[in-house]
């Protein structure tokens, strides 16, 4: 599948973009298989299991090969690897060991909280970080610029956990405005609570923004001082057409490269975002899953975080590829 684009390359420019497509897709479930095999093993490695972690450390050793002989997790790791792959390909990634419920049903209860606080995070950063950005790039070396750079900078080197104890520190216990956990909601509704999203999304915004800010800013700087757009201004098309028409569609490929990035660091900041404001979700659910050894779980979660992160990556991956084919 990978060996298709070349022979296309003299074909029609549909044939061209389906086969490249096409390898894409091909390249990304290669990945997510060998992420399949990473996850199982390296959770297998884990030290201890969930028969130790539910009867505790003063059972004895015939309750626990008891337990763990119910449980399946006495099978070799061989047989327990193609069972799990084998259900994979039904949609079925097991069930929890610690509530005994599927996998799927456990991670589809817990993703409502993690995508309302993605999209709220993305809908905020995607326009904030182009503003930024490309006001900073047309502008580059103004007061305006280096101030955003220092904001973003500062922003940026400060650690999720830390921002978060300084903004309920301040906004929560002092001022009083804005609730400090979001206890007692989850999923949906805490859509109705509109003021427990304010400091989680604060926090993931921040994390968020000084990359993509940044790399907007490096793109147009590029593009500003290429000589396509010194011809569009010699040819005597106005400031507002040079960087609509030129500038910001060329720095835009780059740009789009970040926010798979960017929707990594996502994933990653949702999981202490979550922990610290008492949020139910997928990062929340991960770390139980840790740490009560329920390994159809936390191969389940980590599965889906693999596998979101490499989708993302593959889209923006064939969108950089389209802006940059079709710029100037």
């Amino acid at each position: 599948m990978i060996a298709l684009a070349p022979r296309l390359r003299g074909a029609a420019p549909g044939a061209r973009v389906l086969g490249a497509v096409l390898s894409r897709i091909g390249v990304a479930v290669a990945q997510i298989a060998l992420v399949a095999v990473g996850v199982f093993a390296l959770t297998a490695l884990l030290p201890g299991d969930t028969a130790e972690v539910v009867l505790g450390e003063h059972a004895d050793t015939g309750q626990v090969d008891a337990l763990r002989r119910r449980l399946g997790l006495d099978e070799p790791l061989g047989t327990r690897f193609l069972d799990w792959a084998a259900g994979i390909l039904h949609g079925d990634l097991g069930t929890s060991l610690r509530t005994g419920r599927p996998v799927v049903d456990e991670i589809a209860g817990n993703a409502a909280t993690t995508v309302l606080l993605a999209v709220l995070t993305l809908l905020i950063v995607l326009p904030l970080a182009l503003w930024l950005g490309a006001r900073s790039g047309l502008r580059a070396g103004s007061r305006f610029d280096r101030s955003v750079n220092f904001a973003v900078v500062l922003l940026n080197s400060v650690p999720e956990f830390a921002l978060a104890l300084l903004l309920v520190g301040v906004f929560s216990v002092q001022a009083g405005w804005l609730p400090a956990t979001a206890a007692g909601l989850s999923g949906w509704s805490l859509a109705a609570e509109p003021a427990v999203l304010v400091l989680p999304v604060a926090v993931l915004v921040a994390k968020q923004l000084s990359a993509l800010a940044r790399q907007v800013r490096a793109g147009v700087v590029v593009a500003n001082s290429a000589e396509f757009a010194t011809h569009a201004r010699r040819a005597g098309l106005g400031a507002r057409a040079v960087v609509l028409r030129h500038v910001l569609p060329n720095a835009i490929g780059p740009v789009l490269q970040q926010l798979g990035r960017t929707v990594d660091g996502l994933l990653g900041g949702v999981v202490v975002v979550e922990a610290l404001f008492a949020l139910d979700g997928l990062g929340s659910g991960f770390v139980e899953a840790v740490r009560a050894r329920d390994l159809p779980a936390v191969q389940g979660y980590a599965l889906l975080f693999a596998a979101v992160t490499i989708g993302v990556n593959a889209v923006v991956d064939l969108a950089a590829r389209r802006f940059r084919a079709g710029a100037r």
